[in-house]
């Protein structure tokens, strides 16, 4: 799972795999799931990020993660 911030566009995509997006539908104003081709989501798009979500921390609870990066 990797987050994606767009501060020009104020933007946020979570990809959730690595999959290929095939088609994606709106769910709420500015929200948008992305699915492959088996519908299956692979990634949430989200406009006006820093009015909708807190993006000043991210925390990760009890998840069986092998790999935590942060990049700059």
């Amino acid at each position: 799972m990797k987050f994606n911030y767009y501060p020009e566009t104020d933007s946020l995509y979570i990809d959730l795999s690595e999959k290929t997006s095939v088609d994606s539908k709106e769910v709420a104003n500015g929200v948008v799931i992305d699915f492959d081709e088996e519908g299956n989501i692979v990634g949430i798009d989200i406009d006006n990020a820093s009015k909708i979500v807190n993006l000043s921390s991210v925390e990760s609870v009890s998840l069986p993660t092998s790999r935590i990066a942060f990049a700059s």
